[in-house]
């Protein structure tokens, strides 16, 4: 009789254990399990399909921290691109210079109320002035804030008689704002002033 109660004890003691392993197995099982749908939930978060022309287009999002130079670089590009092209019609050149003073603070406006107290703007629309800019390569320094930045880019004035391209060389700094519709990169451009701007070639037409 002892000796029964012996092997059920014995027996009990096996099956516990042989319980215990399943019930630890499975919830091995269930946690990675979990674990893989959450990294698979996350990398198909970060996938982004953008739409354009009709196709879709895989993209993967990431941190601003990763993308900060790019984004302070073209925040630069599109400034001198939007104040800097013109064309003899005075609501493209205001447009234009109105969606650039929202990427910049006072001193770009500074430099708008002196070319247009010169009578720049002016000069362009009856000359049937066009101007262009190519921005040849912005240096953006990420050291420390405000980020300091240099721009050198290639203007092309259009006359009626010539062509002339300038040298246009800016610098300024970058403090960062909240994003909106009209400054998309969060950026705003501080103490912004011309370092060069001259005559590089002169072109009869």
């Amino acid at each position: 009789m002892f000796r029964q109660m012996k092997n059920i004890d014995t027996a009990f003691k096996y099956v516990r254990s042989f319980t215990l392993l399943v019930v630890m197995g499975s919830l091995s099982l269930c946690g990675f399990g979990l674990y893989k749908s959450y990294q698979l939930v996350s990398e198909i978060q970060a996938k982004i399909y953008i739409l354009a022309n009709g196709k879709a287009l895989e993209a993967y999002a990431s941190e601003r921290k990763d993308n900060l130079p790019v984004e302070a670089k073209d925040h630069v590009k599109v400034f001198h691109q939007l104040f800097f092209t013109m064309d003899p019609d005075e609501k493209v050149i205001t447009a234009n210079v109105t969606k650039a003073l929202y990427l910049a603070d006072a001193s770009a406006k500074r430099q708008y109320d002196n070319l247009k107290e010169s009578g720049y703007y002016i000069n362009l629309i009856s000359g049937n002035v066009s101007q262009s800019i190519r921005v040849d390569s912005v240096m953006v320094s990420m050291n420390q804030t405000p980020y300091y930045f240099r721009c050198y880019a290639t203007q092309q004035i259009i006359r009626t008689t010539s062509i002339v391209s300038r040298s246009l060389i800016t610098e300024g700094y970058l403090r960062s704002v909240s994003r909106s519709d009209n400054n998309p990169h969060g950026f705003l451009i501080e103490r912004w002033t011309t370092l060069e701007n001259k005559d590089l070639k002169i072109q009869n037409r």
